[in-house]
């Protein structure tokens, strides 16, 4: 069975504003509404085409996961890899798409395709829209490596990634020979927004579920060898996220907030979160998603006062 790709419309500021940054681990291409996007499965490639008058394809990415945030949030996970400068600017230009004033301060909810290992191609390698590419298209369109158009533009994706040093993605690729899934690197905004999500919003210990105050912790911190993957990751509120990473706080590894009796002999205070010890976190219901025995039993070890 061949494998499926998409190839999307992009803004040229958004391609020329991370193209100058050839070392990113993953990119937001976002969408200026709030979207369900089921065009692909984690691991299947994305590609980007500029708009017309510009008909080529200039980059992609291995897609990871889609949402909607608040473009704030956006920009607090991803930062400049959601191709803009600033906040500011990113806000304008969502604005501007939906035909709004410029100077609108509205939070838009906007949608989020996340890409891992993006690349972006020099000129001399961009690839000429495929002949089926309809004028009216006006986001994305969706091709398989069974059709002999599908199986061109792979080959020829392929052949520029070839020719760009040390990529790893190329050599992914080389190494399994046939189309078929990449399994995506998580980089820190797509394990932030991954994390929100799997914890439906809500902080894993007190359920609050205002989204600025809740923030995706690391079990084991990326630092001492943890990961971006869901397993090693809770939702916390901001301060209980802060207790967390010093030690004040754990999660056990049966799934049970502790506190550290350090918080009243340091602080003399923290009634607040001993009302919470003993209590069972709120864990995702998917097995595959829960917290990770192993990096919870590291923070109880190597982390937590006691």
């Amino acid at each position: 069975m061949g494998l499926k790709f998409v190839i999307a419309l992009t803004d040229k500021d958004w391609f020329e504003t991370l193209r100058r940054h050839p070392s990113l681990d993953e990119v937001n291409f976002w969408a200026p509404s709030s979207t369900n996007f089921r065009a692909l499965q984690p691991g299947e490639l994305f590609l980007f085409k500029l708009h017309s008058p510009h008909n080529v394809i200039v980059g992609g990415g291995v897609f990871a996961y889609a949402n909607s945030l608040p473009c704030s949030l956006a920009w607090e996970a991803f930062g400049e890899t959601n191709g803009a400068r600033s906040a500011r600017e990113m806000r304008t230009r969502i604005a501007r798409y939906r035909r709004q004033e410029p100077n609108d301060q509205s939070d838009f909810e906007i949608g989020c395709r996340i890409l891992t290992q993006p690349f972006f191609f020099d000129e001399a390698d961009w690839i000429s829209q495929p002949a089926s590419w309809s004028p009216n298209i006006v986001s994305l369109k969706t091709y398989n490596t069974d059709d002999p158009e599908g199986l061109q533009l792979w080959e020829a994706v392929n052949d520029r990634l070839s020719r760009q040093p040390g990529n790893e993605l190329a050599e992914e690729l080389k190494r399994y020979g046939k189309p078929q899934r990449i399994r995506p690197r998580l980089g820190q905004g797509a394990f932030r927004v991954l994390v929100t999500d799997i914890y439906g919003r809500r902080c894993a210990v007190t359920q609050e579920r205002t989204l600025p105050a809740l923030e995706a912790a690391h079990i084991r911190p990326y630092g001492c060898g943890g990961t971006h993957d869901a397993q090693n990751g809770l939702l916390l509120r901001r301060d209980i996220h802060s207790l967390f990473d010093s030690g004040y706080v754990t999660v056990t590894p049966d799934l049970n907030f502790e506190v550290s009796r350090r918080i009243r002999e340091e602080y003399e205070n923290g009634r607040h979160y001993y009302a919470l010890h003993g209590k069972r976190i709120n864990a995702p219901d998917l097995l595959d998603k829960r917290p990770d025995h192993a990096a919870l039993t590291w923070h109880n070890e190597h982390c937590f006062k006691g």
